[in-house]
């Protein structure tokens, strides 16, 4: 199976409407989705079998918490690391191998279930390895969807993979629960076993499109994960994208949280209430992923985002105030809905930020950051449902997801889709004489420029800009000095941990950086240019010690 869109066409350029269908018409992503939708089925019903069946062999509330936090805690240990190995090796074949584990630990488990002989203490270690897999599948799977669709179809295809979720959801625990039933608890393990199956074909047979051609050695992994974090932390539109997350996924938590409670205290239903309640959310954010394409053909990613919130709000002040079913299911479309806008609009915000040299380490940053504020809320409205009741809690959590929308506003989505962050290639390979430059640490890159008096002002907020461009790029401390004898000269310095960092650096340049060091060009004295010069690390030589060496003569 071929891939058949560019990634070229992923980076840099600004996306035009799309049905939401329109990324069916690529083979590579349409047998990727399918086969996913399959395998997230199986491990529906492999959650719901792994709760039921600890509920069976151990009751307590505490050791039946312990399934669930099995399955989450792994994200915030390995995604900052998942995301790093991603962006390091072959995304499929990482793929392939996490997938292969998962199949083998799903295959061996179900036959324990099936001979009896599974313990709490097993089932607790067979979900906390298939958390830690789903931990390193999350954000390689993310990365390489810009590479199966063209740009325009992106937000489409991104769309699909949330509507693609939420239809497993639906099937997943229903069928679950009639298999359980009718033969046996072993089934649902199983058939997750077997789910496996078409993801690991479909992805043997994807060609994926090389994405990075660098000729220098691999990074180790630990200053992968930090140039990951540093580019999140120095990247305006990632950042912008993380901070809606946070207080998007901290309100918005309080429903997930507070459903099941809501489904027994405030309607007085049983499993199957709650049930209702879970599939109309699923059946909302389906109906929600084909509203989307239209949406924003007449909005932009802010106004989509601050519908959905708004009408997570609605949905949390109807939960709190109308104690019936029906009101409470069509409120929980509505969350489905809601849910898929947000969702999908902050994904499209954070892969369009993001170029493909450190796309699955950013990616692995907004997965932590959603399953944190997730975490938290979920604590947190817990507690204050403790304290002051349910509806009091849905009430505070819809007042604060209204209220922090105009206090975050300015903080744009989707500013990346009008960044060029394709590799640029526009710096000249450096000059290097020394044998050994490789091993000399730090290395500083000084840049002169002469800016004539009335330029200063705009040279200086374009700096400012560099240096963001410079730390993305690998650069861990930058600066800008001016020179006390002649003040049209001005110095650019920034640091970095190796020379062989300094050439990554020069992969890495983008588009968008050139555009501000072109205009930077603009901005100096006529038949000038920007002076180059690189500085290696010296160790000190080692003063021998004082006092008479042996065998030394008076």
């Amino acid at each position: 199976m071929e891939n058949n869109a560019n990634p070229k066409q992923t980076e840099g350029m600004p996306g035009i409407p799309s049905s939401p269908w329109e990324p069916f018409r690529f083979r590579a992503f349409t047998v990727l989705w399918i086969a996913t939708v399959v395998s997230n089925i199986g491990t529906w019903m492999n959650d719901v079998g792994a709760g039921w069946l600890m509920a069976s062999l151990d009751p307590s509330p505490a050791a039946v918490s312990l399934v669930q936090a099995a399955t989450t805690l792994p994200v915030f240990l390995f995604a900052l690391l998942a995301g790093a190995l991603a962006d390091m090796f072959d995304r499929r074949k990482l793929l392939v191998l996490v997938n292969l584990v998962m199949a083998g630990t799903a295959t061996a488990f179900a036959l324990l279930v099936y001979l009896e002989a599974a313990t709490p203490s097993v089932l607790i270690g067979v979900t906390f390895i298939l958390g830690t897999c789903a931990a390193f599948v999350a954000p390689a799977w993310q990365a390489i969807v810009p590479s199966l669709v063209p740009k325009h179809a992106l937000q489409a295809a991104i769309a699909l993979n949330s509507t693609g979720i939420n239809v497993s959801r639906a099937i997943g625990p229903a069928l679950a629960g009639v298999l359980i039933v009718s033969v046996g608890i072993y089934a649902p393990f199983a058939l997750n076993a077997i789910s496996f199956i078409g993801i690991i074909l479909a992805l043997f047979t994807w060609r994926a499109t090389q994405e990075n051609s660098s000729t220098l050695p691999r990074e180790h992994v630990l200053p992968a994960i930090v140039a990951g974090v540093r580019y999140a932390l120095h990247s305006a539109p990632l950042k912008a994208t993380l901070i809606r997350a946070v207080v998007f996924f901290l309100f918005a938590s309080a429903y997930w949280a507070l459903l099941p409670l809501i489904a027994k205290t405030s309607l007085g239903g049983d499993a199957s209430s709650y049930g209702t309640l879970v599939g109309a959310v699923g059946v909302g954010a389906v109906l929600g992923a084909l509203l989307l394409p239209k949406m924003r053909r007449r909005f932009g990613p802010d106004v989509i985002a601050m519908a959905g919130t708004i009408g997570t709000a609605c949905v949390l002040v109807v939960f709190a105030v109308v104690p019936n079913l029906v009101a409470a299911a069509a409120g929980s479309l509505l969350a489905g809905a809601s849910w898929i806008a947000v969702l999908s609009t902050l994904n499209s915000s954070a892969q369009t930020a993001l170029p493909s040299w450190v796309r699955a380490r950013g990616l692995s940053v907004f997965i932590t950051v959603f399953f944190g504020a997730m975490s938290l809320g979920s604590i947190v409205w817990g507690q204050i449902a403790e304290v002051l009741g349910i509806p009091s809690a849905l009430m505070i959590a819809a007042a604060g997801a209204v209220i922090l929308i105009p206090i975050t506003w300015s903080m744009k989505l989707g500013q990346g889709e009008k960044l060029d962050l394709a590799p640029s290639a526009h710096w000249p390979s450096p000059v290097v004489v020394h044998q050994n430059a490789g091993e000399r640490s730090p290395v500083m890159t000084m840049i002169a420029y002469q800016v004539p008096a009335e330029n200063h002002q705009r040279f200086l907020e374009l700096a400012k800009n560099l240096s963001h461009a410079r730390k993305r790029s690998g650069a861990y401390s930058w600066g800008i000095m001016q020179n006390a004898e002649h003040p049209d000269q001005f110095t650019e310095y920034f640091l970095e941990t190796s020379w062989l960092n300094h050439l990554r650096h020069h992969e890495r340049v983008s588009g968008s950086d050139r555009v501000i060091q072109d205009e930077i060009r603009t901005l100096l004295i006529p038949d000038t240019k920007p002076a180059v010069s690189h500085l290696l690390g010296v160790t000190a030589p080692v003063k021998p010690k004082s006092g008479k060496s042996k065998g030394s003569k008076k």
